[in-house]
């Protein structure tokens, strides 16, 4: 069976139902206060001092906390002074017009900026930026601001398909009411590109666009070389058979899973316009792909022990860990494995820690390591991150001073390196991590790794309390409000 879509629950705007719903109905996802974006700052009660000459949509009414009661197409100019909950108090200097003031297409250069809370926030504001927002959402390629990593976690403080997302840039709590099967159901093995990567009660692999809803399957489990279904009478697959050169094991439907999948990659794929699937699979961490439209996993031969995978220039490149770079070009009809570095004379080892490849902004290479220690409680905890700069030429890795003005992201999710001066609302030279424990199914109810690593002393804090549910593991996720095209 060919990728098939499981229909969202929710419309691309997953977010706000419509312009006049509130974001979630228990309880609200927004503020009233947050409604209007104010130089890209949301309101609050108590908001800072406003410059001269803002011009804000609010209606004639009073401003009420329910931002579904007010009334469009009146544009307010207010002086410098606190805006209060009773406009009644606004001073002299307001200006009372019936029509808005700015033209479609430069509310529209506005909207391109913001971050997506707010980009949505201001689409409930009234019908001209209603309209304003509804077509940049239809021609979402113009939609240029790029966004700054949530951190995606379930809670048992909501429902078992509620999912929260802690916004670095806004410091705040997002929830989102995501498809069935229950989020809290599923294991997250990867997230790249504004996507999630799951694993379902039955094995099954899906990915997840949390912002828009939309859904899609991934080939069957069973399209694996190394998985054999075994079916009862009624011919409906009961159990798994796992393969490899030495052993046959038997797994349920929802345990095999927890010793097959390592890692997920998404990468997008310009020859189709749409995107590749990566796994690393155990036991010996082969690589598999699948592109949207597939009805099947390709076996990647002969490499095997990959740890990471990137992509750039058109290659897929799968990094070992004794430290050989792999290089692998999907877009043929046949795919070959060139050797780009058989051994870095300095690789990092299994036994330093994690190992993680990352491209930076400029597009040099890095491999990270993350040192860990394992506590009296026999929890894993991250102790010391090292960033070395791979020198293809002379197959070795530099270590570096830390990262300057450079932010790094760290967990299940793709890694990443960003530039603190596109994101001030980042910590420079810091390392932000999510757990990453390859057997985290094992550990369930462990408290899970989750912090800022300050490169310049090895100093460690928590970004927010620990609020999430440990299961599934919290993961960096970057939120994209691209749905991915199935029409080809």
């Amino acid at each position: 069976m060919k990728f098939r879509i499981d229909p969202p629950l929710v419309e691309t705007e997953t977010l706000v139902q419509d312009s006049h719903r509130k974001f979630r109905e228990d309880p609200p996802l927004m503020e009233a206060e947050t409604v209007v974006p104010n130089s890209y700052r949301k309101f609050r009660k108590e908001p800072p001092r406003m410059e001269t000459g803002t011009v804000v949509q609010i209606s004639d009414r009073k401003f009420r906390e329910d931002p579904s009661l007010m009334e469009a197409e009146t544009v307010v100019q207010i002086s410098d002074r606190k805006f209060r909950e009773d406009p009644s108090l606004m001073e002299t200097e307001t200006v009372v017009q019936n029509s808005p003031e700015l033209p479609l297409d430069v509310l529209m250069d506005i909207f391109a900026q913001l971050e997506i809370p707010d980009f949505i926030r201001a689409g409930s504001v009234c019908s001209a930026w209603r309209s304003a927002y509804t077509i940049l959402h239809s021609q979402i390629e113009q939609y240029k601001r790029r966004q700054t990593p949530c951190l995606f976690y379930t809670s048992e403080s909501v429902a078992d398909n509620v999912a929260c997302l802690y916004s670095l840039a806004e410091k705040r709590v997002y929830n989102i009411t995501l498809p069935d099967p229950p989020i809290r159901s599923r294991y997250l093995i990867g997230s790249s590109h504004g996507w999630l990567v799951t694993a379902d009660d039955k094995s099954e692999l899906h990915l997840l666009n949390p912002i828009t809803g939309q859904q899609i399957a991934l080939p069957p489990v069973i399209t694996i070389d190394h998985v054999k279904p075994i079916l009862d009478n009624a011919g409906a697959i009961n159990e798994y058979e796992l393969w490899d050169d030495l052993d046959v094991t038997i797994h349920a439907l929802d345990k095999l899973r927890d010793c097959l999948y390592f890692r997920a990659f998404l990468f997008p794929d310009p020859s189709m316009g749409s995107y590749i699937v990566v796994l690393i699979i155990f036991p010996y961490r082969q690589l598999l792909f699948a592109r949207v439209g597939d009805c099947k996993w390709t076996l990647l031969q002969p490499g095997q022990d990959y740890q990471q995978c990137i992509h750039m220039d058109g290659l897929l490149y799968a990094f070992t860990r004794t430290g050989q770079i792999d290089a692998f070009d999907l877009t043929g009809p046949t795919f070959t494995r060139n050797v780009i570095a058989d051994e870095m004379d300095n690789y990092i080892s299994g036994t330093d820690g994690w190992m993680y490849a990352v491209q930076t902004p400029c597009g040099d290479l890095l491999q990270v390591c993350r040192e860990i220690v394992v506590t009296k409680e026999i929890l894993t905890e991250t102790k010391k991150i090292l960033v070395y700069k791979a020198d293809m030429a002379a197959k070795n890795l530099v270590k570096m001073n830390g990262l300057r003005d450079h932010v790094l992201f760290l967990g299940r999710g793709q890694p990443q390196c960003l530039s603190a001066e596109e994101y001030p609302q980042l910590e420079a030279n810091c390392v932000y991590f999510t757990d990453d424990e390859t057997y985290a199914s094992d550990y369930k109810n462990d408290r899970r790794d989750i912090g800022i690593l300050d490169l310049e002393n090895d100093s460690r804090e928590e970004f927010v309390s620990q609020f999430w549910c440990n299961w599934p593991n919290p993961i960096w996720i970057t939120p994209n409000l691209k749905r991915m095209n199935m029409g080809f």
